[in-house]
């Protein structure tokens, strides 16, 4: 299952929308950009690792030795990675941001909105564009792991010119207040569930590759 690598998932999806309205998007696109204090629940989401929506043109599609398209609609591509099942992350996107998501698919065709879920997840299955290839550089870490791991070496530093000055009574008074702070990342990052055999085997056969 080549959309997941260790904990994240990738997702592309690609829906035709409407010529007429898609300038509408472009400027929602626009706005979000300037104020994205509109978008909290998407971006307090903490299992999105990154989110893009881009409106293509038909003439903006890229011959690859197809030959010319020929297409009576613009399309919408989304790209996001995350953390999670599928499940988990529609889930999350319906309900944390059920009227931006309905913004943001304005122009898609026979777009079923965001609530209920049910047709919204059809839909995007429907749309959904399989990862060919998705490269993780951290499979075993999330969003947070990745998060608590960069607190943690802004504390080392800390800690090594600490350690330079203070005496030992007083580094290890820093040292246990440190610890105290970043104890909530010191656990092992691992892997998540398995989402099928493929990426099962797929962890198996790189392992050799991370010794």
């Amino acid at each position: 299952m080549t959309n997941v690598a260790g904990k994240a998932y990738a997702m592309n999806v690609l829906t035709p929308s409407n010529r007429k309205f898609t300038w509408i998007n472009r400027l929602l696109f626009m706005i979000a950009r300037g104020l994205p204090d509109r978008l909290q629940g998407l971006l307090g989401l903490s299992l999105i690792h990154f989110a893009r929506w881009v409106i293509i043109k038909p003439n903006q599609w890229p011959d690859l030795g197809q030959g010319k398209q020929n297409l009576s609609h613009d399309y919408m591509l989304f790209c996001s990675n995350f953390n999670g099942t599928w499940d988990q992350y529609i889930d999350a996107f319906s309900d944390g941001i059920p009227n931006g998501l309905n913004l943001f698919w304005f122009s898609a065709t026979k777009y079923p909105l965001s609530v209920p879920i049910t047709p919204f997840k059809t839909y995007i299955t429907h749309n959904q564009v399989t990862t060919d290839y998705y490269y993780n550089a951290t499979p075993g870490a999330a969003q947070r792991d990745i998060k608590t791991s960069v607190k943690i070496y802004a504390a080392l530093l800390k800690l090594e010119s600490a350690h330079k000055t203070q005496t030992p009574e007083e580094f290890a008074k820093t040292y246990t207040a440190a610890l105290g702070d970043v104890q909530m990342g010191l656990g092992d990052a691992g892997f998540g569930p398995v989402a099928s055999l493929s990426t099962e085997r797929a962890d198996i056969n790189r392992i050799a590759y991370f010794k």
